[in-house]
């Protein structure tokens, strides 16, 4: 009964697989092999028009080096106060792009409201010497707190951005299970709502260890393979990292394992939230439960060998994968319906 992460869980068979057929014989180098050739046209075809695509090993990678791309040493990026590139990547945005200021904001449910994006970009010091200067807004999806941004929200967002030149990047590493809840074609949620890059994530999601930087508009990508290159993200053996990605797009395997991880959230939410003094802190949007439990729960699940984070005072929170076993949902259930009383 393991819910510390969804980063617990290992690889899909199907990628696997992908992995042992890209491990026959001999294939040219750094991404010249025939998987990475055709990893743009797959991408392509997901969004709906031409990208610039980019696999590296990790989602901070993916982070930091778009975010470079946007931002100079001396601007800000926007991002909500709880965002994976504010509170847990150890000040890799701002290495990579050689010295860039986070500007972290406020919002409920780890989603940032337009009315806040607006006052502190209307109130940011444009053309002062002596500040930082607006350059990037950074949307997680889905949120840190497990929630999902709509595409209306994306788009009104992204507009407020763009009226104020800022670029728009969108932290994706968990992008297959907020579509997934959504229903919608991913093109909705991204490029056609404002959103400039996204660092699309498949490590969280069944993959071993790959991610790829998309760029909705290839003259955006001028000079990123240098960048990749520079950070030690371009490969020798590219073609690894892309056949990772080329299973997990094939066949919509990435919302068939969201959509498993997501069911397993949706189950575990609803019997946690029926419980005499469980109290859910977020909706439950995509694979992540966020929940006051009373002490003694916690206690006796512990004592009985799940494994959870303990968030903030009595909130702890339950992290679904591609391959969580129901029967593990269940089981949590019934033993935090059996908590002894005092």
């Amino acid at each position: 009964m393991n819910f510390m992460s969804d980063n617990v869980a290992g690889a899909a068979p199907e990628i696997m697989a992908a992995l042992l057929a890209a491990n026959e014989g001999t294939a040219p180098s750094y991404g010249a092999d025939a998987i990475s050739k055709r990893l743009e046209q797959r991408f392509a075809d997901l969004f709906g028009r031409p990208v610039a695509v980019f696999p590296v090993a990790t989602g901070t990678a993916a982070n930091a080096l778009a975010l470079a791309q946007f931002t100079p040493p001396w601007g800000a990026i926007y991002c909500h106060a709880e965002a994976h590139i504010q509170a847990d990547e150890c000040g890799a945005p701002e290495m990579f792009s050689g010295g860039a200021k986070l500007v972290p904001l406020p919002g409920p449910h780890g989603k940032l409201q337009p009315e806040t994006l607006a006052t502190a970009l209307d109130r940011a010091p444009k053309g002062f010497v002596h500040a930082v200067q607006p350059a990037a807004l950074s949307l997680t999806q889905a949120t840190e707190a497990g929630t999902v941004y709509r595409p209306d929200e994306v788009a009104a967002l992204a507009d407020i951005a763009h009226r104020h030149g800022l670029s728009v990047h969108m932290d994706g590493a968990r992008f297959a299970n907020a579509v997934a809840h959504l229903g919608c074609d991913p093109a909705e949620v991204t490029w056609r709502a404002g959103v400039d890059a996204l660092s699309f994530g498949a490590t969280k999601n069944g993959a071993l260890g790959a991610e790829a930087v998309i760029f909705f508009d290839p003259a955006k990508a001028a000079d990123f393979a240098y960048r990749r290159k520079r950070s030690a993200h371009l490969f020798s053996k590219m073609r690894f990292l892309a056949a990772q990605l080329d299973a997990y797009l094939a066949d919509g395997l990435w919302l068939r394992l969201a959509a498993h991880a997501n069911a397993m959230a949706a189950r575990l939410a609803q019997g946690l939230a029926a419980l005499p003094g469980v109290t859910l802190a977020h909706p439950v949007e995509a694979n992540e439960i966020f929940a006051a439990l009373p002490e003694a729960m916690i206690t006796h699940l512990q004592a009985q060998g799940a494994s959870f984070y303990r968030w903030d005072g009595q909130v702890v929170r339950l992290v679904t994968a591609w391959n969580t076993p129901a029967a593990n949902v269940e089981r949590l259930l019934a033993l935090a319906a059996a908590t002894p009383e005092k």
